[in-house]
């Protein structure tokens, strides 16, 4: 916030403590009297890491897949509700700002990922890209760091999948409509609303729902199979909006819908909180109420099995009304499995003789 008004193209209202500091630091004034730092002038960061490893295991029952590639940290995005913002944390920043805007460059990713794909100990499962952070972020225009790991994946015939809410996917649809041709790809696209003035105040930096829904339409077209992810549902915010979502993606071809509930799990409730009394305070009592209502009286639930979905009587009425839009619009449709069968390394040795650009 600045001067009580939010931050222009930012989804978090400020900085918020890290867990793990031992000291938290703001602008002073020299009375004593906290002085608001200027982040309007504040363009994104973006620092080169040497990553020493690049696919993660998830061990989640709640997820459909067991390895995620995430080839940046932080996004610019900056979407309020976001569960991976206290990830930043681990790095020595914080969950508010500094997640949008200092966004960690992984450049050799395409080396570990090609490294990780010819070890012996691999076993082949679909890779999601990613599985915190948008892979489609305003970065990868430049870095192109997302394209070069789908190179790597279809070189090697390895299955995969994307999740993102960015229309850049559009960009690779020559290397999706290869690898689709042969079952190895499969896109998610998470559409959390058709209404462009809260999508502007609560994902500020992604595409709007209506080019979502184009990039949806024009992967299908392209023979790309598309789910379509309602992720967060917000009570009282989108909620109401999930019949027209899934129509709106069924028509536009997707094959498959999911969905999950908010839950604002560490700093991830002082960001959202905040950014709801910012933005909506005539309703933020009620928002959080019934979110707490979905999670035993909080705002945050760790339990596998039920924190995606959440649980009581509301939750059961989101998920009736979500079952029954789905099986009127998307009755008869189904996403094809990814192949698994196809992966195919080259021999160990035998491209190194000629170095990296041989590969």
């Amino acid at each position: 916030m600045i001067d009580g008004n939010p931050i222009k193209g930012r989804g978090a209202g400020g900085q918020v403590r890290n867990r793990f500091a031992e000291r938290h630091y703001a602008d002073m004034h020299w009375e004593a009297i906290d002085e608001p730092i200027d982040e309007q002038g504040q363009a994104t960061k973006y620092i080169e890491t040497h990553a020493r490893t690049i696919v993660n295991r998830v061990d989640s029952p709640d997820l459909p897949f067991r390895w995620s590639l995430n080839p940046y940290q932080g996004c610019e995005h900056g979407c309020s509700y976001c569960y991976a913002r206290p990830t930043h944390e681990y790095w020595g920043y914080g969950a508010g700002l500094d997640f949008e805007r200092v966004v960690l460059v992984k450049r050799n990713a395409p080396e570990l990922l090609e490294k990780t794909l010819r070890g012996p100990k691999w076993q082949v499962d679909p890779i999601v890209l990613s599985g915190a952070t948008d892979p489609y972020q305003p970065i990868e225009r430049k870095e192109r760091l997302t394209r070069a790991l789908l190179e790597v994946l279809w070189r090697y015939k390895h299955p995969a999948g994307l999740i993102t809410k960015n229309g850049l996917v559009l960009r690779d649809i020559d290397l999706l409509r290869d690898m689709a041709a042969e079952r190895l790809v499969s896109v998610a696209i998470s559409l959390t609303t058709l209404n462009e003035d809260l999508r502007r105040r609560l994902e500020p930096r992604t595409s709007s729902g209506i080019n979502r829904l184009k990039a949806i339409e024009v992967l299908r077209n392209a023979g790309i199979p598309v789910i379509v992810m309602i992720a967060p549902i917000i009570p009282a915010l989108n909620e109401p909006e999930v019949p027209l979502l899934l129509r709106s993606a069924a028509d536009a071809g997707a094959l498959g819908a999911g969905y999950t509930v908010l839950r604002t799990n560490g700093a991830v409730g002082e960001v959202f909180e905040g950014w709801l009394h910012t933005h909506y305070p005539d309703r933020a009592a009620k928002i959080m109420a019934q979110t707490k209502e979905l999670h035993g009286g909080r705002m945050s639930d760790h339990e596998a099995g039920r924190r995606m979905r959440g649980e009581g009587v509301f939750a059961t009425n989101i998920a009736r009304l979500f079952n029954v839009m789905k099986r009127r619009y998307f009755a008869g449709r189904a996403v094809p499995e990814l192949d698994r069968t196809a992966f195919s390394p080259p021999p160990q040795g035998q491209l190194d003789l000629f170095g990296p650009a041989a590969r």
